[in-house]
């Protein structure tokens, strides 16, 4: 099937088929797996909680410097 024969029968799906089709295509966009999400949330919400816990980005990038320098 030719991307052209796709794009003809998109209008004749339910409402329904095409929302399947869209997060479908959402999914293959992210990179994310939802074990990335959650892990991403949980520390997002940790640092709400303390946002005292924080490390500046130049201090950030500066310790990844060092630890994976060649």
């Amino acid at each position: 099937m030719s991307k052209a024969d796709i794009l003809d029968e998109i209008p004749k799906l339910t409402p329904v088929e095409r929302d399947e089709i869209r997060r479908k295509l959402d999914e293959l966009d992210d990179p994310l797996t939802t074990e990335d999400w959650a892990l991403l949330d949980a520390r997002m919400e940790a640092h709400r909680r303390d946002p005292a816990s924080a490390i500046p980005l130049e201090e950030m990038k500066a310790d990844l410097r060092a630890r994976f320098a060649r």
